[in-house]
């Protein structure tokens, strides 16, 4: 019989003033992806929230972080995550960017295209990582603020 192995991942919702997310696509993967990487030994899922983050994306500050929820997301029978969902904000003007890694470890010169989608969005995304975009905060449209405002 086959031992199951359990990892832990940090996944990160980011997202900017609109409402946005921020979304790559790869390496390795079919499909849209968000920021999200495995803990290290002694890291919490807060801290490689923040180490993942700053990594793929080269974003060092990270506004109003909130757990969103864990589940344990099987991949193949033998392999299962422990993902922890969070979300933060960031200030960013950038639509689109390139960020090289360059921390040395496994990604180490891997390049991330990073871009911004509006949610809910019918792009697939890759690793079920959309499982949770429902738990994001939304943002009223321009057309709703300014008709409180009338």
């Amino acid at each position: 019989m086959n031992e199951v192995t359990h990892v832990q991942k940090a996944c990160a919702y980011v997202t900017r003033a609109t409402g946005e997310l921020l979304v790559f696509e790869g390496p390795g993967h079919d499909g849209l992806q968000i920021p999200k990487g495995t803990l290290e030994p002694g890291e919490s899922p807060r801290e490689a929230l923040h180490r993942e983050v700053l990594e793929e994306t080269g974003l060092g500050t990270l506004n109003g972080v909130s757990h969103l929820t864990t589940d344990v997301w099987t991949r193949r029978r033998s392999k299962r995550y422990v993902r922890h969902f969070f979300h933060a904000t960031v200030h960013e003007p950038r639509d689109r960017w390139t960020h090289v890694v360059t921390d040395g470890g496994e990604e180490h010169g891997s390049e991330f295209e990073l871009s911004w989608v509006a949610p809910p969005t019918a792009a697939e995304f890759a690793l079920d990582l959309d499982d949770y975009l429902h738990l994001l905060p939304t943002v009223p449209s321009a057309d709703a603020i300014s008709s409180f405002s009338d």
